[in-house]
């Protein structure tokens, strides 16, 4: 998608839905961008059109009406422009789910921002006559860098819990800091997070590990309660214990693999186990579950490689982890907690040719056929045995593993 097509294209939504008779803002995170001099990732509008206003003003052809029964009309635009949710200003009623408005009511753009969660993405620009709007002190809140819960901050957070998520997120991205009443709310409010689907955490949490303030986000989850509380209730993580130096290893982790982040987020604290049963509970996906638990059992793998058996090291830089696993590896020794003589060892092999590294093997297990052995259990071990000799250089042919094969075949058992 194009940012400047975006952009064109929500000025001219707005432009359409002003000729039309219609207040129209844009509203929420771009607006907050902007201000901060950032690129907006995808433009949001506020008008007093209703659904089926907006809908006669950009037609049934280019609106999706998914979201019509709480304001919200999509807009398709041109080619590499994207598309712009339009929502009608409305009050939110109760929420018995704790997730979601019972019902809305559509209403100005005053009370519009009232229901929104944090003054910060409570303002609204007028794109044709670049005005800022501000009823919720969000400007100001900017300036100072606070994350701030509009009006009360347990109202807030009672009507969506995965607003303490968001605020946590919000304040590590923006390097800004957290309110202490929207702070304390949280602390007291961090248990009501369980009634928040695991799909949703999960999606947070991914943002905020991707980014490279992910540090300061685990941080402030374990300050508030909030990272004990979005675990399995069974895992009794010793999060404290092992809280600076995890905090480090995110500062200086250089990749913005999820699973990598997750992984060192944990490995100083759960087996490679528990980080499965984590990914479970937030039902990840089965590749990011297994590659999670993955990079927290060979996280030391790599320590004195240069000592090590070498087909047993190879195996892992082969792997398709390994890239993530370097990662982890490099901040683990610039946090100290490895040796840089083990990072050498390791990236000088990888740059090896792949036909060096991990040549094809000599041997499958239908040369073992051919060769006139009987399939069974012993095929994995002897083409084990046979791999580590090439590995080591021992072997360089077919000939040769077949006749390393029928040694190890008539060697009598110990």
């Amino acid at each position: 998608m194009d940012a400047a097509k975006q952009r064109d294209f929500a000025i001219e939504t707005t432009r359409r839905l002003r000729a039309a008779g219609f207040e129209a803002y844009w509203a929420g995170g771009c607006v907050r961008d902007q201000l901060l001099g950032r690129m907006a990732k995808d433009y949001d509008i506020a008008t007093d059109a209703l659904p089926e206003q907006i809908r006669d003003v950009f037609g049934r052809r280019r609106t999706l009406a998914i979201g019509a029964a709480f304001g919200v009309v999509t807009v398709l635009g041109p080619r590499g422009a994207g598309q712009i949710e339009v929502a009608t200003f409305r009050r939110d009623d109760s929420y018995s789910d704790g997730r979601h408005p019972d019902q809305v009511t559509f209403t100005t753009a005053q009370e519009d921002a009232a229901r929104r969660d944090f003054t910060i993405n409570g303002l609204f620009y007028d794109p044709l006559n670049d005005e800022v709007i501000d009823f919720v002190g969000g400007r100001d809140d900017l300036q100072k860098c606070i994350v701030r819960a509009i009006g009360d901050p347990a109202a807030r957070f009672s009507e969506d819990k995965l607003r303490m998520l968001r605020a946590v997120r919000f304040t590590a991205n923006l390097e800004f800091t957290l309110d202490p009443a929207t702070r304390e709310a949280i602390v007291q409010m961090a248990p009501e997070i369980s009634v928040v689907s695991a799909e949703r955490i999960a999606a947070e949490m991914r943002t905020m590990l991707c980014d490279t303030r992910r540090g300061q986000a685990l941080a402030l989850l374990s300050d508030t309660g909030l990272w004990a509380a979005i675990l399995p209730g069974e895992l009794q993580l010793p999060v404290e214990s092992a809280g600076r130096q995890t905090l480090e290893l995110l500062d200086h982790l250089e990749t913005n693999s999820f699973a990598a982040a997750l992984a060192t987020s944990l490995l100083l604290s759960v087996d490679a186990d528990q980080a499965a049963a984590i990914g479970r509970h937030w039902k990840l996906s089965n590749a990011e579950i297994e590659r999670t638990a993955w990079l927290v059992r060979n996280c030391r793998a790599l320590d004195r490689a240069a000592q090590q058996y070498w087909p047993t090291v190879q195996r892992i830089l082969v792997h398709d982890g390994s890239r993530e696993l370097l990662a982890i590896l490099r901040a683990r020794v610039a946090t100290g907690q490895a040796d840089q003589a083990d990072l050498d060892f390791v990236q000088e092999r990888l740059s090896w040719p792949a036909d060096r590294l991990n040549p094809p093997p000599l041997i499958s297990g239908d040369d073992l056929i051919q060769h006139g052995l009987p399939p069974g259990k012993p095929f994995r071990s002897l083409l084990h045995k046979a791999r580590d000799a090439q590995l080591l250089g021992q072997l360089t042919s077919r000939d040769q593993a077949l006749e390393f094969v029928d040694r190890l075949v008539d060697q009598p058992e110990q």
